[in-house]
């Protein structure tokens, strides 16, 4: 059993990969079989295991959010009562509620089990730059 922190610097919103950290970290553990967890400790940003081929996929997914949950200050969210933290505070923490903050990734031959094109991001909801922290616990 083995646990880290990994930190993911974010500059606004959008999906950080951070897949070569943690399988650099599993490298080191000498776990040949096991299960990892992440998990995000923060409350306005999420987990994903998502395409890591084409950058389209991202930024397809970030405008997909930014219209399914617009900031505080389009009409359309004027029922919102938690706005004294930024227009993007209360929409991000819609988004992470729904969106996963944690995830389980088998480890197989010392390796993580992501598929070709799987990578592990952090999604950032917030504007502002921010250093998200990802706890990771890996059990044999």
């Amino acid at each position: 059993m083995s646990q880290t922190i990994f930190r993911v610097a974010t500059s606004g919103q959008g999906l950080y990969e951070f897949t070569r950290s943690v399988n650099e970290w599993i490298s080191g553990q000498g776990v040949s079989q096991g299960l990892l967890t992440l998990f995000v400790r923060h409350t306005s940003c999420s987990l994903l295991i998502q395409e890591n081929a084409d950058p389209e996929v991202q930024t397809d997914l970030r405008n997909f959010f930014q219209r399914l949950v617009p900031p505080t200050t389009d009409p359309s969210m004027s029922y919102l009562t938690h706005t004294y933290e930024g227009p993007d505070d209360m929409p991000a923490h819609i988004k992470a509620a729904m969106m996963p903050v944690s995830l389980s990734i088998p480890v197989l031959n010392g390796q993580l089990a992501l598929g070709t094109w799987q990578g592990i991001y952090l999604f950032e909801h917030r504007d502002a730059d921010h250093e998200r922290q990802v706890a990771a616990h890996v059990s044999i």
